[in-house]
């Protein structure tokens, strides 16, 4: 199974900054020395996203004022991180991640983006820790070279995916889902195709049982590909969620998304998305389980794909 990472370009932030950074680079490590997917998973550097792929969705201004190291104060503080050009650059690479695992995942049934999940972007601007948005670049730059039609996002980050669903509102090819926290960030949501808002705190039978009702809500979407955005920050113990999932509770999301798409034949690239645990070393687990999970996956579906 394919695995796409570009922690090695680096995001220089400031001291103490409240985004987790060092998870990607754990997160590779965490694979290279696992005792199974060190085996079964190709970590490979994606290509950086190009101008031409941006601005398939971002705006011509937008793209050009990070070139030129010009951006609006105002839309730097939205997306919280300080202008460099290492962050431009890191950002080209992670949508190239997330293409680079569609591209596999057509081929070999799923595929993952160590990275990725930037769901806040939106065409003229970042917020929220996104600067572009992958899934929606992704997506456009497969339908326009004729790799697929049609499209479902399935995103289980904890914040609802505004930008996401801003970008696609009214692309009736590409069907968007988002279960999120109703309370938390963005304060001000968009409309997905469909939404469910939680209430804070809720625990893992709720929200199973939400999703499985999303999920059979979507069996008639049409659709032939999938990117699943998975999520660390659902877990109870991270400081930006408010939901109270388990381990083992987002172990199960995990697999019911994936299940989905097995049993409608589609091929998934999954995102990393959102994980803010003071513990970093738990947020790398729980992407690590969501790693696996593709994982198994591969093995379940890749003779369907092969």
């Amino acid at each position: 199974m394919l695995a796409y990472y570009c922690d090695t370009f680096v995001l220089p932030l400031p001291d103490k900054h409240r985004f987790p950074m060092a998870k990607y680079e754990l997160l590779r490590k965490a694979i290279q020395t696992d005792q199974i997917l060190s085996q079964k998973v190709r970590l490979e550097l994606p290509p950086a996203a190009t101008d031409e792929q941006l601005t398939q969705v971002h705006d011509l201004d937008y793209l050009k004022s990070l070139k030129e190291g010009k951006l609006d104060p105002k839309i730097e503080r939205r997306i919280g991180f300080p202008y460099s050009p290492g962050m431009l650059e890191r950002s080209r690479r992670s949508v190239g991640a997330t293409l680079a695992a569609c591209r596999a995942a057509l081929k070999d049934g799923v595929a993952v983006n160590l990275a990725g999940g930037t769901h806040h972007a939106f065409a003229d601007r970042g917020e929220g820790f996104c600067v572009f948005n992958d899934t929606a670049v992704a997506l456009r730059t497969l339908q326009n070279a004729g790799d697929i039609e049609r499209a479902v996002v399935i995103d289980t980050d904890v914040h609802q995916g505004n930008g996401t669903a801003h970008i696609l509102e009214n692309d009736e090819s590409i069907f968007t889902f988002s279960i999120h926290g109703e309370k938390n960030f963005p304060f001000r949501k968009e409309r997905s195709d469909l939404d469910i808002g939680l209430p804070d705190g809720t625990e893992d039978d709720d929200y199973l049982a939400a999703l499985e009702g999303a999920l059979k809500k979507m069996t008639r979407v049409p659709a032939d590909f999938c990117i699943f955005q998975s999520g660390a920050d659902p877990y109870h113990g991270d400081k930006l969620g408010r939901l109270s999932l388990t381990f083992e509770g987002l172990r199960k999301r995990d697999r019911m998304v994936l299940d989905w798409c097995r049993r409608r034949a589609l091929p998934v690239a999954v995102t990393m998305g959102g994980g803010y645990c003071p513990e970093v070393d738990k947020i790398v687990s729980i992407h690590l389980q969501t790693i696996r999970c593709a994982y198994h996956h591969f093995q379940e579906s890749s003779l369907s794909f092969s």
